[in-house]
């Protein structure tokens, strides 16, 4: 799927620009709240027209200013999912989910309820209300809704925003197998640098609605500069690795990044399993001599690239070890008491316990060769 944006638009005193292109499985909009993320999504959904501009799925355009054409969101065949799950009270599940399936022509269906209610593991909620659902499986719900419509793109606005941590550990990995398995193409609005890092094959990160940055999120999310809404606590790299071997007596995986090896708490897949590895800034320290006697498992060889501008007490250190690179949050003294400088081999020190469920996940599968390649940086 490709997705082709080039618009403009004003509304009040706030001015959208966007422009990109994105063949991803998954195309994020990340950016903190008000950068235009959520206008530009009602924008490709019909429900808002812009100003100048146009925008095509696959080459086919579903606004064109210049040529006066903007097809209606019923025809458009976009689902979306919204913050809320927005289901019908007075419906069972089972309701809810065949509703959009009634407007879709039976030649345009391409899956069935039994599909959806497997994909997404409901099965035991067909016959409840809406209000005996928790958070998450009301999300369940609306996604299948959504799904049963047979749309042709899916627009996921910030889906777990209302969630708490745990209700969002819940429903990530239905959001990987939509991803995965369905081959449906989704834009997936977020703020969250663990949701982006986690499920996003293409990056678009906004500002003050413009287009900051686009790319795979091992680059854009590497970079502090191109992914303002980066929280401090969040911000970091993105890596890529393969589960080399498992040690079940202490409970550990090593995984083979370009870095070097990574230890992590025991992923419990098969060898070979390629996965994505979030690296926070604040996880990562810097020594100038090879340690030794330390707790921690993971120690890397490294080569400062850059050292940024301070903010406060804080600087931020890149790195580049192999062929990937870190982010270190250091403090200006301790820059300054090591002599950090850019050139300098550095070793990164990254404590296993650093990698917790919100920064491992599954890389995502490909049946489509471009995606493969932009991932993987081919």
């Amino acid at each position: 799927m490709s997705l082709s944006v080039d618009i403009r638009h004003r509304q009040g005193d706030f001015r959208l620009e966007a422009r990109f292109e994105s063949a991803g499985r998954l195309t994020a909009l990340f950016g903190r709240s008000g950068a235009g993320k959520s206008s530009l999504v009602a924008m490709i959904a019909g429900l808002t027209r812009p100003d100048r501009g146009h925008i095509a799925v696959d080459g086919e355009p579903l606004v064109d200013t210049e040529r006066r054409l903007f097809v209606p969101v019923h025809r458009r065949r976009v689902g979306y999912v919204f913050q809320e799950g927005r289901l019908f009270p007075h419906l069972t599940v089972r309701r809810n989910l065949l509703y959009g399936r009634w407007f879709t022509p039976e030649r345009e269906r391409y899956t069935s309820l039994d599909d959806v209610v497997d994909l997404l593991g409901i099965g035991n909620l067909l016959n409840r209300s809406p209000a005996r659902l928790s958070g998450g499986e009301k999300q369940r719900v609306a996604i299948g809704r959504a799904l049963l419509a047979s749309p042709r793109l899916l627009l996921m606005d910030e889906p777990l925003a209302a969630l708490d941590e745990a209700r969002k550990a819940e429903i990530l990995p239905y959001i990987e197998r939509l991803r995965d398995e369905i081959g449906l193409p989704i834009v997936y609005v977020s703020h969250s640098v663990a949701e982006v890092a986690r499920l996003a094959t293409t990056v678009v990160t906004m500002a003050d609605g413009r287009v900051t940055a686009v790319g795979r999120p091992s680059d854009v999310l590497s970079r502090p500069d191109l992914a303002p809404g980066a929280d401090e606590a969040e911000a970091g790299a993105v890596l890529k690795a393969v589960i080399q071997s498992h040690d079940d007596t202490f409970g550990l995986t090593a995984l083979s990044a370009a870095g070097g090896t990574l230890t992590v708490p025991r992923l419990h897949r098969p060898l070979g399993t390629p996965v994505r590895v979030r690296v926070r800034a604040r996880d990562v320290m810097l020594a100038v001599d090879e340690p030794h006697g330390l707790s921690a498992l993971n120690v890397l060889k490294a080569t400062i690239h850059e050292i940024g501008e301070p903010h406060g007490p804080v600087v931020e250190v890149r790195l580049g070890a192999g062929e990937a690179e870190l982010t270190a949050r250091l403090t200006r003294r301790s820059v300054s008491a090591l002599a950090l400088a850019p050139g300098r081999e550095v070793y990164a020190v990254i404590k296993s316990i650093a990698f917790d469920e919100a920064n491992l996940s599954l890389a995502p599968h490909y049946s489509d060769s471009a995606d493969a390649a932009a991932d993987t940086g081919q």
